[in-house]
């Protein structure tokens, strides 16, 4: 579980030789030593938080974020069920492209959530087909982070990164 630790963009994460709390051992590491832990986890100087959702705790939501999906099954179900490998393995890929290392396409873009216009910033990794979605946060200078994943081509994540990036909106937030 140590060696996750030492792993660096752009190698994945070993995590199909252990049981499912050992990987949640080692995804937990990852997450407390890139996310939670972390004084210098900023955007472009502004603090990355996580989202906050009533009466659960806003770290434990972001977990869930980052590691796993929607059961594909239960479209309507907003829970995050199912143990999703891709974005494990690629959890401590976070860090990397929050502090900009990498040439990668940053923008924001506006998007429709419950029917209300919502601005997101995106920083993707069109080499990895990656991409980390953040959110200004309404009442401070900060961030939300709200998920990041691998873009997968049968759910057509890398046409879809792409064409907002085509209709990206001028400034950054």
């Amino acid at each position: 579980m140590p060696l996750n630790l030492l792993k660096k963009y752009n190698e994945l994460l070993e995590l199909l030789q252990f049981s499912e709390r050992q990987r949640d051992v080692s995804l937990r590491g990852i997450f407390n030593r890139d996310i939670v832990e972390n004084s210098d986890f900023k955007f472009r100087g502004k603090l990355i938080r996580p989202f906050k959702q009533d009466g659960v705790s806003a770290l434990e939501t972001l977990f869930s974020h980052l590691t796993r999906k929607t059961d594909e099954k239960e479209k309507n179900v907003k829970s995050r069920s199912v143990f999703d490998m891709k974005r494990s393995e690629r959890l401590h890929w976070i860090w990397h492209h929050v502090q900009e290392i990498e040439q990668i396409k940053i923008f924001s873009h506006k998007d429709r959530k419950d029917g209300k216009n919502v601005i997101r910033t995106y920083l993707f990794d069109e080499v990895e087909n990656y991409v980390v979605v953040l959110e200004p946060y309404r009442k401070t200078n900060d961030y939300y982070l709200l998920s990041a994943y691998y873009l997968e081509s049968r759910y057509n994540g890398p046409k879809r990164i792409k064409n907002k990036y085509k209709r990206r909106l001028q400034k950054v937030y």
